[in-house]
């Protein structure tokens, strides 16, 4: 008889190991980076907007799992319909059915953008991103996807060809013949535009990677000029969407965008099961999928699995249920305004920017003497070091979860749960006020780590 599997009895066993097992079998960098920083935490259990670890400390999540927790960590709603999904036994995953659950999660996300039509359901954000660039490619019969620099679309190769980051890109040429332009330059998109060859421009309403918005007035008139040429608006609503920014999606800040594809991921899963989806119009579709040879010209092995569709269902449930959206309005507005009294106090602290609860943090060249010198040395270590003289002591001494905005970027970028109220603000702006001062006071233990970081920044060249 074969032994049964124990799970509380192997965490037992073998919970303590993770940063071992991650050096020994997985991306070797992680572990190595997280001791480096100081974030090599062992947390133990998570609800709502925190943490907890072995010692019982608790700890405020300002990153939400990169987006993928808007309802926080074990949100009772979605939990239950996992529960209930998993007893129900059903038939899943057959291929040659027509199962209720996608088309009522298809049904139910279709409300919240009435001008489009169908959903394609996949696994994550970046197989999302592939299905529109497909789509978009087939349905114009063009090859070329334009898109703006430092966006982040995904990883893997279609996506990585959309990808405004060289950092990510540098090694996995060719990539497909897509090109860049500068967010908010509808001169440059008229331009491309031009060539006859464009099948669509991809975009961020605010980009993830500095937290850098759309301007005024350039998604209406991006969508105007496209549909002009016959191509097409895909809006990346993979962190921006379902409430981030205090609309449902982040093109709906615009008055008339109506973008022809629309891709969603992230919080969507509700934290537990990886989901993502490509909504559009139907003629698109109907182009892609034009008779019954091409029933599978596109498909996903597990995408529209049950599990997926009752968490998204869940997550939708519960954020109409608990006005989700309205909180990382006003919340966000709250966090927002107090960070942004800040910047007049503190030399180093530039901007704060961003809708709802999707905010950046940018630190910036100070104008004292001593502070601009210690700012020099670390700017020619390495740049982006300032910022992560403040996230580590959020974590260490706060016990507050932030990141940095990407790569060499001086912005600290806040996408919590949606979930936070004032409680939370209160923390984190104690806390990064704390930070600052110390920061600003041109001594202490801040700055010892800073000459850490510098250390191992020029070892690392």
């Amino acid at each position: 008889m074969s032994k049964k599997f124990d799970l509380a009895g192997l965490l037992a066993e073998r919970g303590g190991e993770g940063y071992q097992l991650h050096a020994r079998h997985l991306n070797p960098q992680l572990p190595r980076m997280l001791h480096t920083i100081g974030f090599d935490k062992v947390y133990e259990s998570a609800e709502g907007a925190y943490f907890r670890d072995t010692d019982g400390g608790d700890y405020l999540d300002m990153l939400a799992g990169f987006g993928v927790m808007g309802l926080g960590r074990h949100h009772p709603v979605v939990r239950k319909a996992l529960h209930d999904v998993l007893d129900a036994e059903l038939a899943d995953l057959t291929r040659f059915d027509c199962p209720p659950l996608p088309g009522l999660l298809a049904e139910k996300l279709l409300t919240y953008s009435p001008h489009l039509d169908r959903v394609f359901f996949s696994n994550s954000g970046t197989e999302a991103v592939e299905t529109a660039l497909k789509f978009a490619r087939y349905a114009t019969g063009r090859p070329r996807v334009l898109y703006c620099t430092h966006a982040f679309h995904g990883l893997t190769t279609g996506s990585l060809s959309v990808n405004g980051e060289r950092c990510f890109r540098d090694g996995f040429d060719p990539l497909l013949p897509d090109t860049a332009i500068e967010l908010g330059d509808l001169a440059a998109l008229e331009r491309e535009l031009a060539r006859g060859d464009v099948a669509a421009l991809i975009v961020e309403p605010i980009q993830g990677k500095g937290v850098h918005e759309a301007p005024p007035g350039f998604l209406r008139a991006a969508q105007e000029l496209l549909h002009r040429r016959k191509a097409l608006l895909i809006a990346d609503e993979v962190q921006t969407g379902l409430g981030r920014t205090g609309t449902f999606y982040g093109y709906q800040h615009e008055d008339g965008v109506e973008p022809d594809l629309v891709c969603v991921a992230k919080a969507l899963s509700g934290g537990y099961v990886p989901v993502g989806a490509t909504l559009g119009k139907d003629w698109i579709f109907k182009k892609v999928y034009s008779a019954m040879d091409r029933v599978l010209i596109h498909s996903a092995s597990f995408g529209a699995n049950a599990q997926a569709m009752v968490a998204g269902l869940a997550v939708l449930s519960a954020m109409d249920d608990e006005e989700i959206v309205a909180n990382a309005r006003t919340t966000g507005e709250l966090l927002k305004s107090r960070l942004a009294a800040l910047v007049d106090r503190y030399e180093m602290l530039h901007e704060v920017r961003g809708r709802g609860l999707m905010i950046g943090i940018e630190f910036g060249r100070p104008s004292s003497l001593g502070l601009r010198s210690r700012w020099t040395m670390l700017q020619a270590a390495r740049k982006g070091l300032f910022a992560q003289m403040v996230v580590v002591p959020l974590l260490q001494r706060h016990r507050i979860l932030t990141q940095v905005s990407g790569d060499r970027l001086e912005v600290i970028k806040l996408i919590p749960p949606l979930i936070i109220g004032e409680r939370e603000v209160d923390r984190f702006v104690e806390a990064f006020t704390a930070v600052m001062d110390e920061a600003h006071s041109g001594g202490g233990l801040i700055w010892d780590f800073g000459r850490t970081l510098m250390k191992q920044a020029v070892a690392n060249r």
